[in-house]
């Protein structure tokens, strides 16, 4: 029986299984810079308690690569009248892709974490 002959693969022509896709994919979303608004009215003690929450969340999950935005909707309405606010607070991930909104205290840390794509539910 003859064996087979293959022919070699130029350099840097691997090919990629889909277990190795989505180790590279998962490994590129870890890497992801986070862009994140949080939308509160005033100092009231649910908006206080979303900040915190986020905050803890961040600096937990995604040191180093986020960017946290809190907008008071009293101070800048038409911020919240853009994003098209209709409760507070509201967390928006506006990046990585896709955009998300998670409205409450955002203190149910797994529903968070899905939220923002950094838990599979499960």
């Amino acid at each position: 029986m003859k064996k087979r002959q293959t022919k070699p693969r130029p350099a840097g022509k691997r090919r990629h299984g889909p277990l190795r896709e989505a180790k590279s994919a998962v490994s590129r979303f870890r890497r992801a810079k986070y862009l994140l608004r949080l939308y509160v009215s005033g100092s009231t003690l649910r908006s206080a308690l979303a900040v915190e929450n986020v905050k803890r969340v961040c600096e937990q999950h995604l040191k180093g690569r986020y960017d946290l935005q809190v907008i008071d909707i009293r101070q800048q309405a038409h911020l919240a009248r853009d994003e098209q606010i209709v409760a507070v607070p509201t967390l928006i991930k506006r990046l990585p892709i896709p955009l998300r909104k998670l409205i409450g205290d955002l203190s149910d840390l797994d529903k968070v974490l899905f939220g923002l794509d950094l838990k599979i539910r499960g």
